[in-house]
């Protein structure tokens, strides 16, 4: 594992369990057993490990979705195995990591917003459209509004568990 990848990975440890305003570079040098010197190596500071870290989070999730789509057999185990996929994905979002990208991290935060309007709706898109020609969905259904609504659904489903 590169230097770069083992602070990533212990800034993402410690802000899934803390969040990501009350951690500090001294946090994680002492949690990686390095110096912060050797961090800032790597990071100009604690914002960019953030991007760094969601880029990372995102890019590992959508090669998952990937290889779901690649690996499954019909649309159907595609369309199951997606779903799983997103229950991880957002089973593991600690809510104050989510009010603290919005609130201090709004570049990162961009980047995650982009890719939930993107790579997900274009994969939706891609699903639907594949089950309309294995003959699973309906053919006279509108995929892109399908697709931005079931990711509508999702963000409604995040915005009441990190409501409370």
């Amino acid at each position: 594992m590169s230097q770069t990848d083992r602070i990533i990975a212990g800034g993402e440890e410690l802000f899934l369990t803390a969040g990501i305003k009350s951690v500090t570079m001294d946090d994680i040098a002492k949690h990686l057993g390095m110096s912060k010197k050797t961090i800032y190596q790597f990071f100009k500071d604690k914002n960019e490990l953030v991007i760094a870290l969601v880029k990372k989070k995102l890019q590992q999730d959508e090669d998952q979705m990937c290889e779901i789509m690649l690996n499954s057999e019909n649309v159907i185990g595609e369309m199951i195995n997606m779903m799983k996929v997103s229950q991880e994905i957002f089973s593991r979002i600690n809510p104050i990591v989510i009010h603290d990208l919005q609130k201090y991290h709004p570049e990162a935060w961009k980047h995650f917003q982009t890719f939930k309007a993107n790579v997900i709706v274009h994969t939706l898109e891609e699903l639907l459209t594949k089950g309309i020609k294995q003959g699973y969905i309906r053919p006279d259904i509108d995929v892109k509004i399908m697709a931005r609504m079931r990711v509508n659904q999702l963000k409604w489903v995040l915005t009441q568990i990190f409501s409370r």
